[in-house]
């Protein structure tokens, strides 16, 4: 599947907007084809004002979000890959979300087949809480989890 990022990402920038708050979005400078003003980096990161008065020709797609905005009264043209993004905000309250960074998010096809059982539910080596060791047969229906201490 696709990553749902650039969706979330939309979703968020107009809840935001919509309730007449300020987009704030902090990005990973770090990502390759990230073109922002390298003066205002800091930790390797920037966080930029996306609201519409603060930009011009706003686009946000699948891809990459890319704007024009000044900065210290130049005008600069904007660009980032969508996963360069780490969260987006309202400056007024917080409200907004932080995304995890897809190194960390393995997708299916990337696993191995040692770790594809624990996509299509419980394996023989799966133990419950009360013996030891003992393998559990595979259920039927929809997977359940079950806390072992």
């Amino acid at each position: 599947m696709t990553s749902n990022q650039p969706y979330l990402l939309r979703a968020f920038y107009e809840w935001i907007v919509d309730n007449q708050l300020t987009p704030y979005i902090v990005v990973d400078a770090t990502v390759e084809r990230v073109d922002v003003p390298q003066e205002f980096i800091k930790d390797g990161q920037i966080v930029l004002n996306v609201s519409p008065s603060a930009c011009v020709n706003f686009s946000l797609d699948l891809d990459a979000i890319s704007f024009q905005a000044r900065f210290g009264g130049q005008p600069r043209q904007i660009y980032m890959p969508c996963h360069a993004v780490l969260a987006i905000y309202a400056r007024e309250n917080g409200a907004g979300t932080v995304f995890a960074v897809e190194d960390e998010m393995q997708a299916p096809e990337q696993l191995s087949d040692d770790d594809s059982d624990t996509l299509n539910g419980p394996s023989s080596d799966v133990t419950d809480g009360d013996s030891e060791n003992a393998p559990v047969p595979p259920k039927k229906g929809k997977p359940t989890l079950k806390i072992i201490k």
